[in-house]
């Protein structure tokens, strides 16, 4: 059986949500995590999550969406029993203003260092979302690693740097790793420590091959699970084994 650690399932793509995930269920998905993304989001995320037992969400803004930030809000939602991290939040400098670009760097900084110490006080573990921001993202998470109950690098980057996160973090393995661009990923998935992979399909985005193009899903996780297994020369069985165990001690579902 499958966790699929990252999917956005209160996306208005899934306009079937219901079929999406039978369709899970049924080619070997056993639980879902919904990542918090957009704070107005959140009521959608909770209502699946509770409306249906093995699908469970976290609480949190992405980088994109801080203008509509509130710390209040994310407290109420992680008292639900369903609410299993905080997150996804992090650093993420792909698309830079035209002017005031350490101020806008400063404005991630602040939420994503409100929402891990958010994550330390409740004692919840953190998804982290980062995107060409290695550094100062290496830099926060060291700072207060020790502090947290765990994490997962949602989306890992193959960035090496992040590598020295490995004692108290997981690396969340998505449908890149099956791209033709996705050597980096490839080359460095042998160095994670098994005991902190994870498997996720970030959908509706990063569609695995052989779909890549049309909308992801968290049935697609297969795809990365045969990926996974060929690369480390496991069993597809063995990948499935390993990755849920370890979801499972992380997200303590």
């Amino acid at each position: 059986m499958i966790i699929d650690t990252h999917c956005h399932l209160d996306d208005v793509r899934y306009d079937d949500i219901d079929s999406v995930i039978k369709n899970a269920f049924d080619n070997g998905v056993n639980k879902i995590i919904i990542p918090g993304a957009d704070i107005n989001d959140l009521p959608k995320a909770a209502q699946i999550a509770n409306s249906n037992e093995n699908i469970y969400f976290a609480a949190g803004v992405h980088p994109y969406e801080i203008e509509d930030y509130d710390e209040a809000v994310l407290r109420q939602f992680a008292k639900d029993p369903k609410c299993i991290a905080i997150g996804e939040c992090g650093l993420d400098y792909f698309r830079l203003p035209n002017d005031d670009i350490d101020g806008y760097k400063a404005k991630q900084k602040e939420a994503f260092i409100s929402q891990i110490e958010l994550a330390v006080e409740l004692g919840l573990p953190l998804i982290v979302h980062i995107r060409d921001a290695n550094e100062d993202s290496l830099k926060i998470l060291k700072e207060y690693e020790d502090r947290l109950v765990g994490g997962v690098l949602h989306c890992f980057n193959a960035s090496p740097i992040l590598l020295e996160l490995s004692s108290k973090f997981y690396y969340g393995i998505g449908g890149v790793l099956t791209f033709k661009n996705g050597k980096k990923l490839v080359e460095i998935l042998p160095k994670i420590p098994l005991d902190r992979l994870v498997l996720e399909t970030d959908a509706p985005y990063l569609t695995p091959e052989p779909h890549r193009g049309k909308r992801n899903e968290p049935a697609f996780t297969t795809y990365v699970a045969d990926k996974m297994a060929d690369i480390l020369g496991m069993s597809r069985d063995e990948v499935e084994s390993l990755t849920t165990q370890n979801a499972n001690r992380l997200f303590g579902i």
